[in-house]
């Protein structure tokens, strides 16, 4: 399932969210009489509103806040700077019809993320992907509420990255075992062609599978590629077209694509600590 944004120009981009400022999200008020929402509340960044008791949910409510601090420490990016409002639904027909509202004439997709003009919001309802929606779509929000702009293939890898529990990021991604077939046929994928990917209609699932590849690379590969992505998000609160990331790692690391494909060959579970390495070391 391919997820969109909507930018603040109305370009498209990979992944889905809107979000909007809410003048006092540190506290969500309650559900006024008339409103559909049965419960609602603050969690950390986002302003959570439901068709269901978030009761239910408290495991994942627990993983959002997590998430920010994760993505702050992994990264080295502000925290958002704008609440992102997360409308939670109960069936597929009440998400459609509150989307037909919404933003008629949008193409409808699982879960979405949009943002124009603001902060954004995050749509979802309760389908078997569920949670794995509510982690992708919520770090798009995170990552558009830091930043001014973000790479398609870095949004969407860092989504991707991050859509599964925490404690399976590093080591049970199930894209794993397709990549390592696709190594082992000389198919190691150029984060070139990546960046080049500027729409969503251009995008298949294997570019959303080696988007999450160079974010691994880059999180837990050579302390160099980990680096240089730093000093690129730091760049890009700066700027919107600083220099490409993969110009920077091949200046860095000129055997680029041998290196990745040994990580990913070498890449097993390690005493406990190994795989956090990234964690606390992202601070510009």
């Amino acid at each position: 399932m391919f997820k969109s944004n909507v930018n603040q120009d109305g370009r498209l981009l990979w992944g889905l969210t809107l979000a909007w400022l809410l003048g006092a999200a540190a506290t969500a008020a309650p559900c006024r009489a008339g409103s559909p929402w049965l419960d609602q509340r603050a969690v950390g960044t986002f302003v959570c509103r439901s068709e269901f008791p978030l009761a239910q949910i408290a495991p994942l409510m627990e993983e959002l806040e997590q998430l920010q601090i994760d993505l702050v420490e992994m990264l080295g990016v502000p925290r958002a700077k704008e609440p992102i409002e997360l409308l939670l639904f109960r069936t597929k027909a009440n998400y459609e019809q509150h989307l037909s509202q919404d933003l008629p004439g949008l193409t409808r997709r699982r879960a979405m993320y949009v943002k124009s003009g603001g902060p954004g919001r995050v749509y979802a309802y309760r389908s078997p992907q569920f949670e794995t929606d509510v982690r992708h779509e919520c770090t798009h929000g995170l990552l558009h509420a830091a930043l001014p702009a973000v790479p398609l293939w870095l949004d969407e890898g860092l989504a991707e990255y991050c859509e599964v529990p925490r404690e399976k990021r590093a080591f049970e991604n199930p894209y794993l075992s397709s990549l390592r077939w696709s190594l082992w046929i000389g198919r190691a994928p150029r984060l070139e062609d990546l960046e080049k990917k500027e729409k969503l209609e251009n995008a298949d699932r294997e570019d959303y599978r080696n988007a999450w590849a160079w974010v691994h690379f880059l999180l837990h590969g050579p302390a160099e590629g980990h680096e240089e992505m730093l000093g690129f998000l730091n760049d890009l609160r700066f700027t919107t077209a600083p220099r490409p990331l993969s110009e920077r790692l091949r200046d860095r690391i000129p055997d680029l694509e041998a290196k990745f494909t040994t990580h990913f060959n070498t890449w097993q579970r390690r005493p406990e600590g190994t795989a956090r390495r990234v964690l606390g070391s992202g601070k510009f």
